[in-house]
């Protein structure tokens, strides 16, 4: 054979493997709004900058009749290519070949790419379409999950994972996205779950449906597994981009610097009036967040869980950060059980990837009732707690209203070493509100007084403008400066300046007990 039949026959053979299942099922996945695992990698990595590897590849089973139907790539298409310039490695599931189901080689090749990433210090990303484990291949493939979950362990916290559901992802393949950094899932095409309707039905008699129980808004508003909904691929593709503009290629390195022409010193007069008079009325958080990162741009993480929280990724400055804050507008902003572990989860991750934290806090306490109390609050609670102690980071907070009792602590106090405190002057800085403070130590005195209503009205005042300012928190160190609201943003920019170099050494140890 000649040099131009061999490279003739190179590339016949390219060319079934870029077919992968074959037009019919190509076809098929168009249909149904579905775009090919190789068009998803072309549209989310950079033009023209893809370098397939294993596109050779075909599985090794010879029993059930699979000697008969054999696929180049085997079911996932792997290699490396860039994103904004900068190196990933991806691996994007083909459902047009056994409908994406894992065999022991499609592990093979997942496993040799984040082996890879890992190496070269550059993130992983996965595009996820598939049925599960290959049955042909028995504990072959179940093999080869282990060695990809094993992977995703050891990689977590040293190079950045992101997880894309872009259809099925059913019994043990849900658990290498669910230890990846951010799951994004897209609506009406996507599901997540351990078991499927049928086998709950058989088991515990209940009826539910594909969505209902593993939908992207379910596990988006419900459950938390997933951090992002996109209406479609496109925007499920763009949020990875955006994503990963601001986070470092590994723990090594800092987060991608971006030139921005919003001013450093822009103040803005609006946020003067963004606290109520009131202290029991909402606002929205977001508006300050808005207001002084750079251009208003905030990628919000977890929108639709928790909603008491937020957490997300902004710049100031150029730099990017991790915001972390409560909401006013959804249960007063109280901590609860699913707030806490957001919120944990998140500074964890900027803590593993060198991304400084801003914390804003305005926080009546930990959400009352039993089911708090029996669902585990003290122990959720406490993983904000460990997670923000934990952090080395720089890390900034603001407080601008209330910061009541424990939950002052935990949201990222002085105490657990946060850098530099700040406070509004309409901060509220006390172990409960005045009301509750005034009936617990006044119980006596306003039962005994002849208008108890007045005397307990004197009590509040004078409690309020004893305790609920930052004047005293001020005078004992535990906030290094009380700022005007309309300076926010240039004195979080000068503080991120001047933490730049922050070295904060540890005890040596293996790993601490976060309680889990």
């Amino acid at each position: 054979m000649s040099v131009e039949e061999k490279e003739k026959q190179l590339r016949k053979m390219r060319g079934l493997a870029e077919l992968g299942g074959g037009q019919k099922r190509i076809d098929t996945q168009h249909a149904k709004g579905k775009q090919t695992a190789r068009e998803r990698v072309e549209k989310l990595l950079d033009p023209g900058t893809f370098r397939e590897l294993d596109m050779f590849v075909t599985h090794r089973t010879t029993d059930l009749g699979l000697d008969k139907k054999k696929f180049y790539g085997d079911g996932v298409i792997t290699g490396h290519g860039k994103i904004d310039g900068r190196l990933v490695y991806i691996f994007s599931q083909d459902f047009t070949v056994f409908g994406g189901s894992l065999s022991e080689t499609f592990a093979e090749k997942v496993c040799k790419i984040m082996d890879l990433a890992l190496q070269n210090g550059a993130p992983v990303i996965g595009l996820n379409d598939s049925g599960g484990a290959r049955i042909q291949e028995g504990v072959r493939s179940l093999a080869g999950y282990g060695d990809i979950f094993w992977r995703n362990v050891i990689s977590s916290g040293v190079i950045p994972q992101i997880s894309v559901i872009m259809g099925p992802c059913a019994g043990g393949a849900v658990y290498s996205p669910a230890i990846t950094d951010f799951i994004i899932m897209v609506d009406k095409t996507s599901h997540m779950f351990i078991t499927g309707p049928k086998v709950i039905k058989a088991t515990t008699y209940e009826e539910v449906t594909h969505d209902e129980l593993g939908s992207a808004m379910t596990h988006n508003s419900k459950s938390g597994v997933a951090h992002f909904a996109a209406k479609d691929e496109e925007e499920a593709l763009e949020i990875c981009r955006k994503i990963s503009s601001y986070i470092p290629q590994n723990n090594t390195k800092a987060p991608p610097f971006r030139p921005s022409d919003d001013p450093h010193d822009r103040m803005d007069e609006s946020l003067k009036t963004i606290i109520p008079e009131a202290s029991n009325k909402p606002y929205n958080m977001l508006d300050l967040i808005h207001s002084v990162v750079d251009h208003g741009e905030f990628l919000e993480v977890h929108r639709h869980w928790a909603q008491n929280m937020i957490v997300g990724f902004a710049r100031m400055g150029g730099f990017p950060v991790g915001m972390v804050a409560n909401q006013p507008r959804y249960l007063a902003g109280c901590l609860d059980i699913n707030a806490s572990t957001k919120a944990a989860r998140f500074v964890r991750f900027c803590d593993s990837f060198n991304i400084p934290l801003i914390t804003f806090v305005d926080v009546p306490g930990f959400l009352p009732g039993t089911k708090q109390e029996w669902g585990g609050i003290i122990r959720h609670g406490a993983k904000l707690l460990y997670a923000f102690a934990e952090a080395t980071v720089p890390k900034v907070t603001v407080i601008t209203r209330k910061a009541y009792g424990g939950a002052y602590d935990v949201m990222c106090s002085k105490h657990l070493r946060a850098d530099l405190n700040f406070a509004w002057a309409t901060a509220e800085i006390a172990v409960m509100g005045p009301k509750g403070a005034v009936e617990i130590v006044f119980r006596k005195e306003i039962a005994a007084a002849e208008d108890p209503q007045a005397e307990e009205e004197r009590l509040i005042n004078e409690y309020t403008e004893k305790f609920a300012n930052p004047y005293a928190t001020a005078e004992r160190g535990y906030i290094d400066d009380i700022i005007e609201p309309e300076e926010t943003r240039p004195r979080l920019i000068d503080a991120l300046e001047s933490l730049a170099g922050k070295r904060e050494p540890r005890p040596p140890r293996k790993h601490g007990n976060i309680p889990l």
